[in-house]
């Protein structure tokens, strides 16, 4: 049973979010500003460092690094059309960003609300989804199925890999058996 206090509690949070589920050009401009910009300072950076040291280069570029997830952040928020009102501002935005992290705006837009519509859904698995099997399908599987699914769920491989191969190759690929 749900208690009173829970009720409250959670009415008193979704108060406290609603202020946040709204687009604020404000914020919305700054966070592209700072990250945009910051990406674009730190290439040049390492352009002026090149000459001098490629040790001073590198730290750069792993910090550039930091800033294409923040770029991929901005863009999966324009691919949900929440990142500002406008959907023309979310899609300039989606695009310039995609191009930026070689992720290709309007077909990774179509893909995720796809994601978004079946993840968990058993029977509409396939587009964006981490393999997942019933019980039933992994007793009857093989030896080899089941220890590469294994494999697929270990934390390592599900949280650190399979995210950079995801990033660096599949989303830029163009594969018929997912096209619209």
């Amino acid at each position: 049973m749900i208690s009173d206090q829970s009720i409250e509690s959670t009415a008193a949070w979704k108060t406290i979010v609603a202020e946040y589920q709204k687009p604020s050009l404000l914020r919305a401009l700054w966070q592209i500003v700072n990250t945009f910009g910051g990406y674009v300072l730190l290439w040049y950076l390492m352009y002026l460092s090149l000459p001098v040291s490629y040790w001073i280069a590198l730290p750069l570029a792993a910090l550039a690094g930091a800033f294409v997830v923040r770029i991929f952040i901005i863009f999966h928020d324009c691919g949900h059309g929440s990142f500002f009102k406008s959907r023309r501002a979310n899609d300039l935005v989606g695009f310039i960003a995609g191009a930026l992290t070689f992720t290709p705006y309007y077909h990774w837009r179509w893909e995720h609300a796809i994601h978004h519509a079946s993840a968990g859904d058993l029977d509409r698995r396939g587009t964006g989804d981490v393999w997942t099997m019933t019980v039933q399908e992994y007793l009857v599987s093989s030896r080899g199925r089941r220890f590469a699914y294994r494999l697929a769920r270990n934390p390592v491989v599900l949280f650190v890999l399979a995210p950079m191969l995801v990033l660096s190759h599949i989303s830029r690929m163009s594969f018929t058996s997912r096209r619209r």
